[in-house]
């Protein structure tokens, strides 16, 4: 990432150095994800869509530990991954809005609430800002070579409320508190990088 773009990385230090972590990373760009694995300071395993596991691209993906998650249903074998690389103390990457589009954490699928609850990981909001802001000349899908783009690390926090409990309301309640944490945090993102 660095040789392709300039990335300003901001508070990359509140991400825990040991244990279990779940980046919510908001998404508006393709080059988001890739983004965040090249600048995060810890190796990151991202939920990432069945369709973009095809070719020497899934291979890649699937050699550089990504998850691989079918979208349509509840994906049994991407949760248990997922949920594995959490009990193992590693760093577990999730788009909270499920697909690629404004960026604003508007709308919130039930994924983050679940594998924070259940596996009692800290979440650590994720702002990338400027992936949008331009088109590239020669590579219209990416921004331009040489662009800045902006990654901002939140404080971490629990998605729990502390009882330990993992019932529909219980997750429901922890996907609001969640919500607006991560807008809290992509508003202050943008005060601090001007963007």
């Amino acid at each position: 990432m660095y040789g392709l773009f300039k990335p300003r990385v901001l508070g990359s230090w509140r991400v825990p150095a040991r244990g279990p972590v779940i980046l919510a990373v908001n998404h508006s760009h393709n080059v988001d994800g890739p983004m965040v694995m090249g600048v995060a300071p810890r190796p990151t395993h991202f939920l990432i869509k069945k369709e973009a596991f095809i070719g020497p691209l899934g291979s890649f993906l699937g050699a550089i530990g990504q998850v691989e998650v079918d979208r349509s249903v509840a994906d049994r074998t991407a949760i248990t991954r997922a949920l594995g690389v959490l009990e193992q103390g590693g760093v577990l990457g999730i788009f909270p809005e499920g697909t690629r589009g404004e960026g604003d954490f508007a709308s919130l699928r039930a994924g983050l609430a679940y594998f924070a609850v259940r596996s009692g990981a800290p979440i650590v909001p994720v702002a990338v800002l400027g992936s949008t802001d331009r088109r590239g000349r020669l590579i219209k899908q990416l921004p331009p070579l040489r662009s800045r783009v902006d990654v901002v690390f939140g404080d971490p926090f629990e998605a729990g409320d502390g009882s330990g409990r993992r019932t529909r309301k219980a997750l429901d309640e922890a996907t609001v508190r969640i919500q607006e944490r991560l807008s809290a945090h992509l508003e202050n993102a943008r005060r601090l990088t001007g963007r």
